[in-house]
């Protein structure tokens, strides 16, 4: 059901060398760009127009709007599950607890006497958030990608999520339900790369969507090959990838819950990775044994789980030590990355790459998804390497105040113009020199700033 890579006895490789050996999806984000190009182009000339018959196309709706109408979110809110609304406000209310906490403060340096530069966090003005709807529908991805934007002070937000035909051509309803609970009343039927399109060119017409500055949210391929498109024209959160599940574990980790968390990633897609890293034979001999009756005993077994476990992107990486198992997830950078050893905490501190960590066996990955706090929209395609998961910083723009006086620029100013001088850029100097009769003040042994 999963293969094994054998990592033991020799020393492990450096670098790209040992990322080569690991296990991951193909997933061709720039050849899928050649056919997004046309989707996003007509959106841009033909706008709604163009989102209608793309609905049509590949969602098999007819849709006369894309705009879903203000009461379809309020039925959806009024018909959800009183158990699921629970989950999902509660899930609301750990998100908020934790990205609440991440508002930057504006800060001012004293760089020298009459000379300060001052930090201020602007958030971006709109952006346009992507919900998936296809094999499966993510509320939770609705509330991942609102929480951050509005604690971030965001002032404009809209949201897309495909249409579906069993409803009419409207999203899912517990995602609209999911909308009306945080306070989101402009929604888009829309999905695919015409859904950050439209994003990105904006629509006109009574159902027009104005043009966002940002676009972020999980989806297929489509999705993430048209964030690249568009990306400099828009901002964007990540290229998300297939989703990936690491976990370091030696002999103390049970494997019955090993085992269920692999399958729990597994259950997203045939793409999805599942890897475990392991010094123990014994724990991944329990693993695998595990895996076959717990599959057996869940849905989705045929279309994703099966597939996913037996797929060149998961498997069971066996190495020497747990030092051995720390160099080989840094160097695979995963998604999500479970730690369940002897000392665990010691050992997540220790991980340099990774999305999200899980510490210990009472943190799976699917508390992370749900009910942590944390945000699941993460990095993958070990992109966690060098990229961060969303959160309120993604929203927010740093912009540096320079403010000096006429003597803290004279202090100065003999260093600016040399600068210039050496990066032959003259001019750069001459606006110094402009400042006090093209003639540079003099400098005082002390360093003290002459007094004009």
């Amino acid at each position: 059901m999963i293969s094994r890579i054998d990592l033991r006895g020799d020393a492990l490789p450096e670098g790209a060398a040992l990322r080569d050996l690991l296990p991951r999806a193909d997933f061709d984000v720039e050849a899928a760009l050649s056919k997004v190009r046309p989707i996003c182009e007509d959106v841009r000339h033909r706008g709604t127009a163009a989102l209608i018959e793309y609905a049509s196309r590949f969602d098999g709706v007819t849709l006369d709007r894309v705009r879903v109408p203000a009461e379809a979110l309020t039925r959806a809110l009024e018909a959800l599950d009183p158990a699921v609304r629970a989950a999902l406000d509660e899930s609301i209310r750990r998100a908020r607890i934790v990205h609440r906490a991440q508002r930057r403060a504006e800060h001012t340096t004293q760089v020298v006497p009459g000379g300060k530069v001052t930090e201020k966090w602007v958030p971006v003005g709109r952006v346009g958030l992507y919900a998936p709807g296809g094999r499966a529908v993510y509320p939770s991805s609705v509330i991942m990608n609102v929480v951050p934007a509005q604690e971030a002070g965001v002032a404009s937000i809209a949201l897309a999520s495909p249409p579906q035909q069993e409803f009419d051509g409207l999203p899912h309803p517990t995602i609209l339900a999911a909308c009306a609970l945080l306070g989101i009343d402009e929604v888009y039927a829309v999905g695919g790369a015409q859904a950050v399109a439209m994003f990105a060119y904006g629509t006109t017409g009574p159902d027009g969507c104005p043009p966002a500055d940002m676009v972020t949210g999980p989806g297929n391929i489509w999705v993430t090959a048209a964030k690249r498109y568009f990306a400099g024209r828009i901002g964007i959160d990540t290229e998300a990838g297939p989703t990936e599940i690491a976990i370091l574990a030696d002999a103390t980790a049970d494997p019955v819950h090993v085992a269920s968390d692999l399958i729990s990633q597994a259950e997203h897609d045939p793409l999805a990775a599942a890897v475990l890293v392991t010094d123990s034979v014994e724990l991944a001999d329990a693993v695998e044994k595990e895996l076959a009756p717990q599959t057996a005993a869940t849905k989705h077994v045929e279309e994703r789980i099966a597939p996913a476990l037996a797929g060149k992107q998961s498997a069971i990486v066996l190495v020497d030590g747990v030092e051995e198992g720390l160099r080989v997830v840094d160097a695979y950078g995963a998604e999500h990355l479970e730690v369940q050893t002897a000392g665990a905490a010691d050992v997540a501190a220790r991980v340099r790459n990774a999305g999200a960590i899980f510490v210990g066996p009472y943190a799976p990955v699917s508390l992370g998804d749900y009910c942590a706090g944390s945000n699941h929209v993460l990095p993958t395609g070990g992109c966690a390497c060098h990229s961060s998961g969303l959160s309120v910083q993604s929203f927010l723009r740093g912009i540096h105040i320079v403010d000096y006086t006429r003597d803290a620029l004279a202090d100065v100013a003999h260093h600016v113009v040399t600068l210039a001088e050496a990066e032959d850029l003259p001019a750069h100097g001459a606006a110094v020199k402009a400042r006090f009769g093209w003639k540079l003040p003099s400098r005082p042994p002390t360093g003290e700033v002459p007094i004009a």
